[in-house]
């Protein structure tokens, strides 16, 4: 990112094999010529895209570009929108967006991709990833992580590009499977629109005074260590603990994203050696004091909306399987046949008590899978809460039942967010918050 200048953000919206659209206002295409108001649709062709809309308009391109025409208000609506994937509320929605449109083929699919200044994009996520009523410290905080996570990917993937080496997100063995989830689906565009990225919705979230505020009065902010943009992760609810980057991610180490107890001081009665397996079972089977462990549903309502609202266990949870259930759901997700499901065994633990390699041991066939986005995938049908659990078994009318043990929500790298805003309501600042989840960062303003 060249220093002092707000860059424009490049968001994936929707991959298919046709896209429907409408435009809102008056655009150029790719040769110039102004549309109004109309229905349009792309299909893919020969390797190319073919847009055409309800005024007779057709066009054949490698990729195709509509602008707002300038000194015009104008926006567009993409249609039956993916949002949720692979979550428990996934669903469709028509979504509205400002800026330019632009319909790309990747992999023998469309992508419509969504080009917009920066801080324009960092209004949506705020409303879309959280309530716009949210406190105006925690809008603020929030403001900068999202800034400086978009940044710091787009810095990434010009770093990836010019180096011109292969980004690897696996390792794997006859025995073993080792992966995590982060740049490997983005090529031809920065960053997408769903929860894999940042949730982004456009003007679809009505947005408030209160986000607009909060995104200027932060404007060009960001976290920064040792001269470079903070990689400023968060997720819905640590648990009590948070996690180092490269138990979720690649094997880096980034000290600002560091162990932190989600509590001003270490709760009475509890080992912090989450990595230690009693220590862990203790930890999951109590209720220690946290920020994120809250109640409150005014606060609550601050981070959740109302899709993630139906979610009402977070900070500490239990799923309960057959032995039936769960060998054919590892099969499903997994593609590996265990045959009968015997054992699931923590190998090892990181700091917040999340399992980064987890043993399967079937009548079939034993693996190891790790990281903690691929257990969370192999033990649920969207994604299991979070991968810091354990396991019991219990014989209950002739059948074998596992039930999972779990705390928090996500992934657990950088900011929780529950516990964000209750610091928020707490009193304390957007920096004090800040500095509380990103140990030794500090607050940079880039343009």
């Amino acid at each position: 990112m060249k220093e002092g200048v707000a860059p424009e953000v490049r968001v994936g919206v929707l991959t298919a094999d046709e896209i429907k659209f409408s435009l809102k206002g008056n655009y150029r295409d790719i040769s110039g010529m102004t549309h109004g108001p109309s229905t349009w649709k792309a299909e893919l062709c020969n390797g190319k895209v073919v847009v055409s809309s309800d005024s007779g308009f057709t066009m054949t391109a490698d990729e195709f570009t509509l602008k707002p025409e300038e000194g015009y208000s104008a926006s567009f609506v993409i249609h039956s929108v993916v949002i949720g994937v692979d979550f428990h509320w996934e669903r469709e929605e028509d979504q509205e967006f400002p800026g330019s449109l632009s319909i790309i083929t990747e992999k023998g699919m469309l992508v419509a991709v969504n080009v917009l200044p920066v801080e324009d994009y960092l209004i949506s996520v705020i409303s879309s990833e959280m309530s716009a009523t949210s406190s105006e410290e925690l809008l603020k905080a929030h403001a900068v992580i999202s800034r400086g996570w978009l940044l710091a990917q787009i810095d990434k993937n010009r770093e990836l590009g010019a180096g011109g080496s292969l980004y690897q997100t696996s390792f794997l063995t006859d025995d073993e499977i080792v992966r995590w989830y982060d740049r490997e689906d983005h090529i031809n565009y920065d960053v997408c629109a769903d929860d894999h990225c940042q949730r982004y919705q456009g003007i679809t979230r009505v947005s408030t005074p209160e986000v607009t505020k909060a995104v200027a009065a932060t404007a060009g902010e960001i976290l920064v260590y040792d001269g470079s943009i903070c990689d400023t992760r968060y997720y819905k609810c640590c648990g009590g603990v948070t996690e180092l980057f490269e138990n979720a991610w690649e094997p880096v180490d980034h000290p600002y994203l560091q162990k932190v107890v989600d509590n001003p001081v270490p709760p009475a009665g509890f080992t912090i050696d989450l990595e230690n397996e009693e220590s862990a079972v203790a930890w999951i089977d109590g209720n220690p004091d946290a920020f994120c462990n809250t109640d409150d549903r005014e606060i609550l309502s601050q981070v959740l909306n109302d899709y993630d609202q139906e979610t009402s266990d977070f900070y500490r949870w239990k799923v309960t399987y057959t032995q039936s259930e769960l060998s054919s759901l590892v099969r499903e997700r997994t593609g590996i046949d265990f045959g009968v499901i015997e054992q699931l065994v923590p190998l090892t633990r990181g700091c917040s008590g999340r399992i980064t390699r987890l043993r399967i041991s079937g009548s079939a066939r034993t693996m190891i899978i790790g990281k903690e986005l691929e257990i969370r995938k192999a033990l649920s049908k969207s994604h299991l809460y979070s991968s810091c659990f354990y396991v019991t078994r219990e014989l209950h009318n002739g059948e074998t039942l596992f039930h999972l043990h779990g705390a928090g929500w996500g992934h657990g790298v950088g900011l929780c967010q529950i516990g964000a805003a209750v610091m928020g309501a707490k009193g304390y600042s957007y920096r004090e918050i800040l500095m509380h989840y990103f140990r030794g960062a500090t607050l940079e303003r880039r343009y």
